[in-house]
């Protein structure tokens, strides 16, 4: 009798501790967990019944985004903490947990995550409750840089015929009220363009004469209008300048012999034009 008595309590105590080991885990757990570490069914354990932890955990998302297939238990407690639901001592498969995500417009996201381990405890699956919860994992992308916006540009018109005596470009071609107005221009361009980035000089002519005549023309007129503004105190590193003949017309006119009523009416074309980029 005390034999069997001896045996009935080895018995009884053997099945409390199941029933131990029992309440510790899940009610619901993962259906068909396999070695690889893959379930047929996920299974999400109730928040409310089996956490142990139910006001759960703010998770730092930098350790998170770092959590991968083949992280073992310890790395993974280290990373994201203990699961925070009773998932059982006999060697769990899965751990869960309950993280809290602050949203960009205020208040607060509460999302399941579960890692399942293979044989050898590894991790090698995660999934969320709801699905979307895992779009926290990703990185915010900078937003593109703005292209840079171009500084605004002033352009500025001169007559040829008020700034040179006739068929002249050079500084000794320059007339008095032409020299004036240059001036002028280069002490507008210093008190009122903050940040001047560039100066574009172009020297225009008219049609008459041939074009290697107005190209080079052109060009004198636009090389003698730089070095005034150079000698004004512009930067002359900024200065560009070039000659585009009669390319660029901006009055058409009829006729094809040098007539004072063509000269006049082609005399529009006889330009500088000076753009100024800059701040204004």
């Amino acid at each position: 009798m005390k034999t069997n008595f001896h045996r009935f309590s080895a018995v009884a105590v053997g099945a409390a501790a199941l029933l131990v080991l029992q309440a510790c885990g899940t009610s619901t757990v993962s259906k068909g967990i396999s070695n690889e570490g893959k379930a047929t069914e996920v299974v999400f354990p109730d928040m409310d019944k089996d956490a142990w932890l139910k006001e759960g955990t703010f998770p730092n998302l930098a350790n998170l985004r770092t959590v991968a297939p083949g992280v073992t238990k310890d790395q993974l407690y280290d990373l994201i903490g203990r699961p925070h639901f009773r998932e059982g001592m006999a060697g769990p498969r899965e751990w869960d947990y309950i993280f809290h995500f602050r949203k960009p417009g205020g208040g607060v996201t509460t999302c399941q995550y579960k890692a399942i381990f293979d044989k050898d405890y590894k991790a090698q699956t995660f999934h969320w409750l709801p699905a979307g919860c895992g779009d926290v994992l990703a990185v915010a992308q900078p937003a593109p840089a703005a292209a840079p916006v171009p500084p605004p540009v002033r352009k500025v018109t001169l007559g040829a015929d008020g700034l040179f005596r006739f068929d002249g470009g050079g500084a000794a071609d320059l007339m008095p009220e032409g020299r004036r107005k240059v001036e002028a221009l280069a002490k507008d361009i210093k008190g009122n363009v903050r940040s001047l980035s560039a100066i574009r000089v172009t020297g225009h002519t008219d049609r008459l004469g041939s074009d290697s005549y107005n190209d080079a023309l052109s060009q004198q007129r636009a090389n003698t209008v730089r070095d005034l503004l150079v000698q004004q105190g512009i930067d002359g590193r900024l200065v560009r300048t070039q000659g585009m003949g009669k390319r660029q017309p901006v009055a058409e006119c009829p006729g094809a012999h040098k007539t004072p009523e063509l000269v006049s009416c082609l005399q529009p074309n006889r330009r500088v034009d000076i753009e100024v980029s800059g701040e204004q």
